[in-house]
């Protein structure tokens, strides 16, 4: 426009009906324009603002010119600059909505950049002040271990560069092997079997060698030459024991080697040929394999030779097809056992043993290393057959009753210690433990229902005898104890306190079991409490209570008390007041049977006594209504007399208690009468004495009823009867004072009530049961007074 005012010239607009090549040379003359401009304004870049117009009239010039027939362009310019305006404008808009994003973006890439690489930063100074401490902390340590890395590799370099050089040079400059062949050649048995025993000590030192050639040498060798040694040695041997193995007893043969008149040279051969076997003992360990029998216990060293043919007896009786390994006769090979232990226990200790203890001392026992060595046969055996008998029971509880009878003679005859591998370590094994428990508590509960069911099961055994039948005992009690005791005798030998906690359960079950059957019996007997069965119940209960108790001091459950309370701790079954009690024994592993006897004890006496009491209170009815009051004093009758309203109170109490003197044990009929005088006591006194007035003969009488002819009932139970009818005999006393110490005392109560004066007035007359209220009461009820007043 500015162009067009200066030029005095209208715009001149384009042709619209321009062909195809026109717009096309008018596009690139549109671009050679922008070019131009672009290129305009990049001259024009370096200039300022004011500059512009001079930089319009270049590009004006420049396009225009001085030829004015160039005016008709201005148009198409005018044209083709507005287009490039808009495009320009678009991409400064597009550009500047863009690149605020990008630049936030590439802010905050670069913030987090930077965060990561401060926490990089603080990682790693704090790394490399903590290796710096360590290496600090490290480097005398690593000093040390350097030294002695250092000289470790010398001395295992000096030990295995001395110790194959010297084993090689030792066996090729000795020549062990050559040795004993001149030895054997020259019949130095002796000397070879040294010999041999350096081979093998030097065989035994070279196991960790690296190398493996000369242990196989050494080895093949040793092998060699101990076979041919015991082989010779065992041939010299028996020859000496004419008579060995003793197969019959000692009576019928002669015990020990023969005895020529060369005794004393056979002895001394038999001594050199056993102490040069004893040699052998170290070489034959290497070759001798250990017996794969269950675990739990070991097996001693390998079998000397004078077992050998025992062994081979043993296996050719006892195993396989022949007619005397019967798998139901256990029986037959652990006595036979028995009787070649009793066959050569002479020989062994007088011969044996000697020499035994002149080569290694008293460590050492023939005789039972010689047990032992039999014991391996019966382990063997008995690992054999077991799983057979497991589930037949009849034959299984047979072969544990001939073990454990075998056991017992064995450690009881022959003196063979507990710590040694014996039976019970088999029968401990879990399948077999659990089987033994499973059968014990079967025919434990079958001999629990035959003892109930038998007909003498309530009669005690020795009921005419008296001075034995003190406990009055029924024999199902009597029977059932025996049996818990001869399960005691059964486990007490296992080699572990927890078996034999696990039978201590057993017998804990069986005795609560054997407890609630008497309970059920005793329900079905309950109308009859005083009768026969009933009573016998009571001391059945009573028995088992006591003798559960009397085992409780014994070592044998003490010592179990102390393995479970060392199982208690283990597990937290318990509080810490019970581990205490436990452990102060003050309580014991029956306390809980104990008490649940004891509560069924509590429960029965009881309730005999309420039936004894009920009865003697209905006898006792017609003395309750006797006129107290109207009676005539003794100054009044020649001779007093029992009441005889008290008649039937007195006998019925008399037939109860020699009724259940006969029936009960003296212990529960000691409770029972102190039970009943107790409760008659109060009877008497309450609904008797308080429950009346009394004049002076009513009194008298009263006193003559009770202390001549109720207390002596129980005279001959204790010393002083009345002393458990402390209320009656107060208020006897009371009632039969005389009028002036009567009166003296109700003025004493009445002056210094609940005084120490009140309390020493009464222990003067005798009174310290009653307190002074009961007391005032029971002066009230008299009623001779003087008319002066009460």
């Amino acid at each position: 426009m500015l162009l067009a005012g200066e030029s005095g010239e209208a715009p001149v607009t384009p042709c619209c009906s321009e062909n195809g090549d026109q717009k096309k040379n008018l596009k690139e003359k549109s671009d050679i324009n922008i070019a131009a401009l672009v290129e305009n304004e990049q001259v024009c870049e370096g200039t300022d603002n004011s500059d512009l117009p001079s930089c319009v009239s270049a590009f004006i010039e420049k396009e225009v010119g001085n030829d004015l027939k160039s005016l008709k362009k201005l148009d198409k310019l005018i044209e083709q600059m507005t287009e490039s305006k808009m495009q320009l404008e678009e991409q400064v808009l597009t550009v500047s909505s863009e690149i605020p994003k990008r630049i936030h973006s590439a802010l905050k890439k670069a913030e987090e950049s930077k965060q990561f690489l401060n926490q990089f930063l603080e990682q790693e100074t704090h790394l490399f002040s903590s290796i710096n401490s360590h290496l600090l902390t490290a480097q005398p340590w690593m000093e040390d271990l350097g030294l002695y890395v250092k000289q470790e590799e010398e001395a295992v370099f000096h030990i295995w560069n001395y110790s194959e050089q010297s084993v090689f040079q030792l066996c090729s400059s000795l020549s062990f092997s050559d040795n004993i062949q001149q030895y054997l050649m020259t019949n130095n048995v002796p000397e070879a079997a040294s010999t041999l025993v350096s081979m093998a000590g030097l065989d035994i030192k070279l196991q960790e060698s690296s190398c493996t050639h000369l242990l196989g040498f050494m080895r093949a060798t040793v092998k060699f030459w101990h076979k041919i040694l015991k082989d010779k040695l065992t041939s010299d041997f028996e020859e000496i024991l004419l008579h060995w193995p003793f197969i019959t007893p000692p009576q019928s043969q002669t015990v020990g080697i023969s005895r020529p008149a060369s005794a004393p040279e056979i002895y001394s051969n038999l001594e050199t040929l056993f102490c040069q076997l004893l040699k052998l003992q170290t070489s034959d360990e290497l070759f001798t394999e250990p017996k794969q029998l269950p675990e739990k216990y070991s097996l001693p060293a390998s079998p000397s030779i004078m077992l050998t043919p025992l062994q081979k007896r043993f296996r050719y009786h006892f195993r396989g097809n022949r007619q005397t390994n019967v798998i139901s006769k256990p029986e037959w090979y652990l006595a036979q056992v028995l009787l070649w232990i009793g066959n050569h226990t002479q020989f062994l200790d007088e011969k044996i043993q000697p020499i035994l203890d002149k080569v290694v001392g008293s460590l050492v026992n023939a005789r039972l290393e010689f047990s032992r060595g039999l014991m391996m046969l019966i382990l063997e055996k008995l690992a054999a057959d077991i799983p057979c008998l497991l589930y037949d029971d009849s034959l299984f509880c047979h072969l544990v009753d001939e073990v454990l009878l075998f056991e017992r003679e064995l450690h009881s005859v022959h003196g063979y210690p507990s710590t040694f591998a014996n039976c019970m370590h088999i029968l401990s094994e879990e399948t077999c433990f659990q089987r033994w428990l499973t059968v014990e508590r079967k025919f434990a509960l079958q001999k629990m229902d035959s003892m109930l069911s038998s007909e003498a099961a309530w009669i005690s055994q020795y009921k005419d005898i008296t001075d034995v039948d003190e406990m009055k005992v029924p024999d199902c009690a009597e029977t059932f104890m025996t049996l818990l005791l001869v399960i005691t005798d059964r486990y007490k030998n296992l080699p572990t306190a927890s078996r034999k906690l696990q039978f201590l359960e057993l017998q804990k079950d069986l005795v609560d079991d054997f407890r609630i059957r008497l309970t059920q019996v005793m329900k079905e007997e309950t109308r009859a409490s005083l009768g026969f069965r009933y009573c016998a119940i009571l001391n059945a209960v009573n028995y088992i209570s006591t003798v559960l108790a009397d085992w409780a001091d014994n070592v044998f459950f003490l010592q179990l008390q102390q393995a479970a309370l060392e199982v208690f701790a283990e597990n937290n079954t318990l509080s810490k007041l019970q581990l205490g009690q436990l452990a102060s024994m003050e309580s014991s592993v029956f306390d809980d049977m104990i008490n649940l006897l004891e509560r069924l004890k509590h429960d029965m006496l009881t309730r005999q006594v309420d039936h004894v009491f009920r009865e003697v209170k209905d006898a006792a009815k017609l003395y309750k209504k006797e006129r107290w009051l109207s009676l005539p004093s003794q100054s009044e009758q020649a001779v007093m007399s029992l009441s005889s309203s008290a008649c039937p109170l007195l006998l019925t109490l008399r037939d109860r208690l020699l009724q259940l003197e006969q029936q009960l044990c003296f212990s529960l009929f000691k409770v029972f009468w102190q039970m009943l005088v107790e409760k008659l006591d109060i009877y008497i006194y309450q609904e008797i004495i308080l429950a009346n007035h009394f004049n002076e003969g009513g009194a008298a009488q009263l006193h003559f009823d009770m202390t001549r002819n109720l207390f002596p009932l129980f005279s001959h139970y204790c010393k002083r009867p009345e002393n458990y009818f402390k209320h009656v005999k107060e208020a006897c006393i009371l009632l039969n004072l005389n009028v002036g110490s009567a009166l003296l005392l109700r003025d004493v109560l009445q002056s210094a009530s609940g005084q120490p004066p009140a309390t020493a007035a009464l222990n003067e007359v005798g009174i310290y049961k009653l307190a002074q209220q009961d007391v005032e009461i029971l002066l009230n009820l008299r009623t001779n007074w003087p008319n002066t007043g009460k």
